[in-house]
């Protein structure tokens, strides 16, 4: 084979592995509150609604959106900063379209947190 294809062999086979653990450790976590469960019912104790409701869902940030919109604008800018520090015409073009799509999705984001409807 020649060295360029391993390229994106390897790049593939990394999104694979970061996603096969991510589903991994959430199976592991859930696995963990179901033992935790299991465990309560057979000492005895009563479980009540809003033990269960903590314990199998953990309530989202109030900030959640604004932590993504800002991880996206500056994915956005690193792209958009990338394309310009090249220099070259051929590369920047591309470069800018593409960064427009994560600094779009994070000011997406950031419009949410802002007229979104949050729990005090």
């Amino acid at each position: 084979m020649e060295e360029e294809l391993f390229i994106p062999i390897v790049m593939f086979i990394c999104v694979a592995v970061v996603f096969s653990l991510w589903f991994f450790f959430r199976y592991k976590s859930r696995l963990a509150i179901q033992q935790t469960f299991r465990l309560a019912l057979e000492k005895g104790s009563e479980l009540s609604p809003e033990f269960i409701r903590q314990l199998g869902e953990p309530e989202p940030s109030k900030d959640k959106d604004l932590r993504r919109g800002l991880i996206w604008v500056a994915l956005g800018l690193a792209l958009a900063v990338l394309g310009v520090a090249i220099g070259e015409p051929d590369a920047t073009g591309p470069l800018l379209g593409g960064a427009a799509f994560p600094a779009l999705v994070g000011a997406a984001y950031l419009i949410m947190w802002r007229y979104g409807a949050r729990k005090e």
